[in-house]
């Protein structure tokens, strides 16, 4: 069985280039179907191209002569077929007598191939050699090895992809929308009056989400374009028009117009603004590193889960609680939807409790999700509340739940602004779900907090250790040891100041005002 040269792993890795004939092969799928194709699509056209291309080249060389094998008397002027040099074509010109006793009675032919370069083989050769491919004698034309187009895509898939995407970028022709390449040339015409009405529609529709399957039953485009084209065009001229914005997850485009979508979505929330501050991370103890961990602060970079989760667990913190937003962080955002071009992705969100749904936002750049403060306030969850996301079979499709239990009167610390500054208070309230008891911070006047962090965001010379040193001693006193957690800490540094673990671990642990206690505990040194 002959091996054909597509099955060496080189060829598709280090060997492979797109060339003019595979573009002008691309193009002319896309004239005869006039049907947008994806990466992967476009990829298996060209590996069984490549495929067909060359199994007919092998072919018409295998017609042209036999194939050759050092067993077979050949004689000159007779063309051989020669698979261990690409299956190149040779006429043997010369023949003289072998000279080796090891091997007996045999001949040498010299050979010139179509460029004129020669070489001489071994011929009429008693002894086995591995490029006999029939050592019964029976079988006198080759067998051509049939390959799979399929597997070739999953082991060679990705260089491929991007072999084509570098060449199809280059062509002035060439678009690319929804993970879908076509011709501009060949697009179904959209003009101002249809814009307009995609418009209206998305406006009767709340603002959207609507795919352009949806807007075709009313923006109806020339009927004797197929379908997928129309679908396509109109997506590729609704991209196109700052009226609006693209919102599905990967592999599903849904448009909605970008005037009515939540302002929190197209701008962060100030409250979610992190002033960078600079720290070193090796000035972290074990102990404070998992802290770090645990509490796993969108805004702390850490690695994703090493196994992809269906659901995931986080502690709610006063931004997000404040906002009404759910931060991306590293557990949490493998679950919620990517995208390929969309800057944020409308989600469908559904309340673990009532069953529920409504509309949550995904801003993976800025790292949260938009959407859930009538979700909050309807359950009268805490700061420090243990919130539960769990993924569904549909990926734009998300359940938020908590630990919910019949409300009972706890004391927890309440956030007291008196004299412009935060102080805290332990007092009795209601709470109905689970939490983390470091971390859980109620805050009632919400205006004067609000006044307190507008003040210290306005106050670019207050700085972070600023900040602890007032803090630190408000939250000791509650505490009958003076000290105060360093996830406590961090839960009420966040009301005035957008802030992850390390920076104010490091801070911690390297000014020398801070003391510590043992374990996660600190306090203001006299």
């Amino acid at each position: 069985m002959l091996q054909r040269l597509s099955q060496s792993a080189t060829y598709w890795t280090d060997e492979f280039r797109i060339g003019t004939a595979d573009i002008e092969y691309i193009f002319s799928i896309f004239l005869d179907e006039e049907t947008p194709l994806t990466n992967r699509e476009l990829a298996l056209r060209v590996i069984e191209h490549r495929l067909q291309a060359e199994e007919d080249k092998l072919r018409r060389q295998i017609e042209r002569g036999m194939v050759f094998q050092p067993k077979d008397a050949y004689t000159v002027g007779q063309e051989l077929i020669f698979p261990a040099f690409g299956y190149a074509v040779g006429k043997v010109v010369a023949e003289r007598p072998g000279q080796n006793a090891e091997f007996g009675d045999f001949a040498v032919i010299k050979v010139e191939f179509e460029d004129k370069k020669q070489a001489e083989f071994a011929s009429a050769l008693r002894a086995q050699h591995r490029l006999n491919f029939d050592e019964n004698g029976g079988q006198r034309t080759p067998e051509l090895q049939s390959l799979n187009a399929e597997d070739i895509f999953e082991q060679h898939g990705e260089t491929i992809i991007d072999e084509i995407e570098a060449r199809l970028v280059d062509e002035a022709d060439a678009i690319y929308f929804g993970g879908r390449w076509f011709l501009r040339s060949l697009l179904a015409e959209v003009n101002v009056g249809q814009m307009h009405l995609a418009e209206a529609i998305l406006d009767i529709n709340g603002g959207g989400p609507l795919a352009s399957a949806e807007l075709l039953k009313d923006v109806e485009l020339a009927k004797e374009v197929p379908l997928p084209l129309q679908e396509f065009s109109l997506d590729v001229s609704l991209s196109q028009d700052p009226r609006f914005d693209e919102v599905g997850p990967a592999g599903r485009v849904a448009w909605y117009l970008r005037r009515l979508e939540p302002p929190e979505v197209i701008k962060i929330p100030e409250r979610l603004i992190y002033q960078t501050a600079d720290y070193d991370p090796s000035l972290l103890t074990n102990e404070l590193k998992s802290l770090e961990i645990e509490l796993d602060d969108e805004l702390s970079n850490l690695p994703p889960p090493d196994q992809a989760l269906r659901e995931a667990t986080l502690t709610l913190i006063y931004p997000h609680r404040r906002v009404g937003t759910l931060p991306l962080s590293s557990r949490v955002e493998t679950l919620f939807p990517t995208a390929q071009e969309a800057a944020r992705i409308r989600v469908t969100l559904v309340d673990g409790q009532t069953g529920d749904e409504f509309a949550g936002w995904v801003v993976r750049e800025k790292k949260y999700v938009y959407g859930l403060d009538a979700f909050y306030r309807a359950h009268r969850l805490p700061i420090g509340a243990y919130v539960m996301i769990k993924s569904t079979d549909d990926p734009a499709r998300l359940i938020v739940d908590f630990d919910a239990h019949r409300p009972h009167s706890e004391y927890i610390r309440l956030a007291v602004p008196q004299n412009h500054k935060l102080t805290f208070a332990n007092f009795k309230r209601s709470i109905g779900a689970g939490y983390d008891e470091l971390l859980i911070l109620g805050a009632e006047d919400l205006e004067a907090v609000d006044a307190i962090w507008s003040a210290t965001a306005k106050d670019r010379r207050r700085t972070l250790p600023d900040i602890m040193r007032e803090l630190v001693p408000e939250l000791a006193k509650l505490n009958p040891q003076n000290a105060v957690h360093a996830k406590t800490l961090y839960s009420a540094i966040n009301i005035v100041r957008r802030v992850p673990p390390g920076p104010i671990f490091a801070t911690l642990v390297v000014r020398p005002e801070f003391e510590h206690v043992g374990g996660p505990y600190w306090r203001l040194s006299n």
